[in-house]
């Protein structure tokens, strides 16, 4: 009885909890994108379905979509292969303490402010004036460009800044998940005469399934939410909306037209993906 009454009091606040901040504002969020719905308004009409049927014929949203469905497909794939290989790295090397120090040197990017570190790969990597990588084109004899402004490259600056920033947690879960394995199964394919390809494919792989699924889920997940560099790296969305992904359509129609009705069909969408 004593057992029960205490998961009923750790479990009860967290369900309220995800009632009121989630389900709730989830239901909200549905039921206003059937309305010509803005906030400064006294009368919202009600108008059904037509936000969703006007998606299919919004030029800017189904750009916005490819945007984000490109840019969590590169993320995702790139950070997988650079996170896998650079666990796989870390627990090659011998010692407990080394093994330690690369796991706290690569999840700094992790802990520090978002929008401080957009802030500086803006202003002292990307910048057109004062950037390293246009330092260092100029110093070889090439002409400036301007990553953040250029419709061609906007996009490719903030993978590249995601995939910087987002690298470390990554790491860490495959490194737990090496870890775990035992290394008499590595011992007996040595023995058994498998050469490194093959121990990977067929041992390390089949074993690492969970904590690579878990890690694809939770980086598909947070890279279709991500928003901030995109508000802060590229103004407005980058020019012709080069660099508008859902999240940033949705706070835009929103917070700045005040359309919440089909900012909230956009949303829906989303939640859906």
């Amino acid at each position: 009885m004593k057992n029960k009454r205490f998961v009923a009091g750790v479990l009860v606040p967290i369900f309220l909890l995800i009632i009121v901040f989630l389900f709730v504002p989830l239901l909200l969020g549905l039921g206003i994108s059937f309305f010509d719905y803005n906030p400064l308004r006294a009368q919202n009409q009600f108008i059904g379905l037509n936000n969703y049927f006007k998606l299919a014929r919004d030029p800017v949203f189904l750009k916005v979509l490819n945007n984000t469905v490109f840019f969590v497909f590169v993320t995702v794939l790139f950070n997988i292969l650079f996170t896998l290989g650079l666990s796989i790295f870390i627990s090659a090397l011998p010692s407990n303490k080394t093994r330690s120090f690369f796991r706290m040197m690569y999840f700094l990017p992790c802990i520090a402010p978002m929008v401080g570190s957009t802030s500086v790969w803006g202003s002292r990597v990307f910048s057109t004036r004062t950037g390293i990588l246009n330092t260092i084109l100029v110093q070889l004899g090439g002409k400036p460009i301007n990553f953040l402004g250029n419709a061609d490259t906007v996009m490719w600056a903030i993978i590249a800044f995601t995939i910087w920033v987002d690298f470390g947690y990554n790491t860490i879960l495959f490194s737990a998940g090496l870890d775990a394995i035992p290394g008499t199964y590595q011992d007996a394919a040595k023995i058994d005469g498998a050469n490194a390809w093959q121990r990977f494919t067929r041992i390390t792989l089949p074993l690492l399934e969970r904590t690579f699924v878990f890690v694809l889920i939770m980086t598909l997940i947070s890279h279709f939410q991500m928003i901030v560099q995109f508000m802060t790296l590229a103004t407005r969305g980058g020019p012709n909306y080069a660099s508008t992904v859902l999240t940033l359509y949705v706070y835009n129609l929103g917070f700045v037209t005040k359309d919440m009705g089909y900012a909230s069909a956009v949303a829906m969408v989303l939640f859906v993906i």
